[in-house]
């Protein structure tokens, strides 16, 4: 007989337990999967709304979120603050185009029961629960300003981009507390996280608001460079000034300001836009320099004139296909939307949109979802073949466009 040995006696008790309570986890987990439907959030910036719509198919609307909804008891604090009022003021009249920016970015819980969005001219991120419609929490922002965010691989951590601060913060986005934060260059925009959730990447974009946009003027924008860091200590690990770049390139009078972003599939590329350019670059991570660029076609009705061009960016908004095979543009100052195919850079058909603001992927990774800012409706279009399947009216001036999920019995908060 084998000698008595507690250890064994407890690892065959652990075993136990593990045999016995396993498939129990895996029904949870495949319960809590069954009970969420995926779906597109579209945030109305100027509406204050965001509509939620099937994430493929016909994109048919599911329901609308008020993201405003502590809208008098913030407007109350800015009226009584001089300094905050002139920065919402300025913001309705410069960014905003004559309008108040109620919601830049959203990204739901992984449970599905939480959507946080980020509130340009209210300085804050607020997590609102999608079965009322109320405020879980707020987080206000150094500065003056919230802008672009981005959501962890996991679901857990949102980072959003303070953007008169030079600041992100990186946020638990159940609780709203500030996990960390870094500083980037001036005005940061866009965040990345890589997919395995070690780095995030920052693009700042400088001052787009001025009328100094002649290139001889560039260097008045600002600081502009793409910050990385890593994600579990926020600390800095790697600077890009693209203006280095883009000069060995041959282009020496493109802005540095690196706007909307999208990796290849193996994180091996960036496809970027930068400011007052129609079309996009390819960023090679490993050599660190600009290897291709894709000029596209202008609107012969479009002015020359940057000053007219909304916020420097005659271009803003790309998505790539899961396959990576092919990219789709918001060209947002030629009102056109189009897919690239990614080898050999060749444009599709150009499909008219207007002033189209962001462009994301289907949830089954078929189409192309562009916002279409000028006439508040989104619009798919098929990656395969680059023409317009549909488009879906949603609220006044939609801008980004994010995949989350939602109960799957969820039509709309209750208090809407």
């Amino acid at each position: 007989m084998p000698a008595f040995r507690p250890g064994h006696l407890c690892s065959v008790a652990a075993a136990l337990v593990l045999t016995l309570t396993a498939p129990a986890t895996a029904a949870t987990a495949a319960t809590d999967a069954a009970s969420l439907r995926e779906v597109l959030f579209v945030g109305n910036n100027w509406g204050g709304t965001a509509d939620v719509i099937k994430s493929s198919g016909d994109f048919a609307k599911v329901g609308r979120i008020n993201v405003v909804p502590d809208k008098d008891a913030r407007m109350a604090e800015i009226n009584a603050d001089p300094i905050k009022w002139i920065y919402f003021m300025a913001i309705r009249n410069s960014v905003g185009e004559g309008h108040d920016q109620f919601v830049d970015d959203m990204y739901s819980t992984p449970d599905g029961r939480s959507v946080v969005v980020s509130r340009p001219s209210f300085a804050d991120v607020v997590s609102i629960d999608l079965a009322t419609g109320k405020i879980n929490w707020r987080f206000p922002v150094a500065g003056y300003r919230a802008d672009h965010m981005a959501v962890s691989p996991d679901g857990t951590r949102v980072a959003v981009s303070a953007s008169t601060a030079n600041t992100v913060h990186v946020l638990d986005i159940n609780t709203g507390k500030q996990l960390g934060s870094f500083a980037t260059g001036d005005k940061p925009h866009e965040n990345i996280f890589t997919k395995d959730g070690k780095y995030i990447w920052n693009m700042s974009i400088g001052d787009v608001n001025t009328a100094l946009d002649d290139p001889a003027w560039d260097w008045t924008k600002g600081d502009r460079h793409i910050t990385v860091v890593d994600a579990t200590t926020y600390k800095q690990v790697k600077v890009i000034d693209m203006r280095d770049r883009l000069d060995a390139f041959g282009l020496k009078n493109f802005s540095d300001a690196v706007r909307p972003a999208v990796f290849s599939p193996d994180e091996s590329k960036l496809y970027f836009q930068v400011s007052f350019f129609n079309g996009f670059l390819e960023y090679d991570v490993a050599t660190d320099k600009i290897t291709r660029m894709k000029t596209l076609p202008k609107n012969p009705a479009t002015s020359e004139d940057r000053t007219t061009w909304v916020n420097d960016s005659r271009h803003h908004g790309i998505s790539m296909n899961p396959a990576g095979t092919k990219l789709c543009v918001a060209g947002t100052m030629d009102d056109y939307a189009t897919v690239v195919d990614r080898a050999t850079l060749q444009e599709g058909p150009l499909v008219t949109t207007s002033k189209p603001y962001w462009a994301t992927v289907s949830g089954d990774g078929k189409d192309c979802i562009v916002s279409e800012s000028g006439a508040d409706q989104v619009t798919a279009i098929d990656f395969a073949t680059g023409q317009k399947v549909t488009s879906v009216a949603v609220g006044d001036h939609p801008q980004r466009v994010r995949l989350g999920h939602v109960q799957s019995d969820w039509t709309g908060p209750s208090s809407s």
